[in-house]
């Protein structure tokens, strides 16, 4: 059955799959994905409000700076503190 048949709704229990609750706090950055190569990596991250932004080592973000980012995330420095933020789900 095409997508069209069913007015653009996913069905139940694919949405079940993909989704899981709780995964990224709804205050707060998160980190959604890594992507580029692994001597210059980019993240995409969520910012509280919803939007989403890409940024790599360097950009502001909230008031922090992104320090550094590796296969297992990305770390802010803000007021000389480091915060590191991992995959969901890792």
């Amino acid at each position: 059955m095409a997508n069209s048949e069913r007015n653009g709704k996913t069905p139940a229990n694919v949405a079940g799959h993909a989704t899981q609750e709780g995964a990224l706090p709804r205050n707060g950055i998160s980190l959604l994905g890594l992507y580029g190569d692994s001597t210059d990596l980019n993240a995409m991250v969520r910012l509280p409000g919803g939007r989403t932004r890409v940024v790599k080592r360097g950009s502001r973000l909230s008031g922090s700076e992104v320090v550094a980012i590796d296969a297992d995330g990305l770390v802010l420095q803000k007021n000389g503190k480091a915060t590191r933020l991992g995959m969901p789900g890792s």
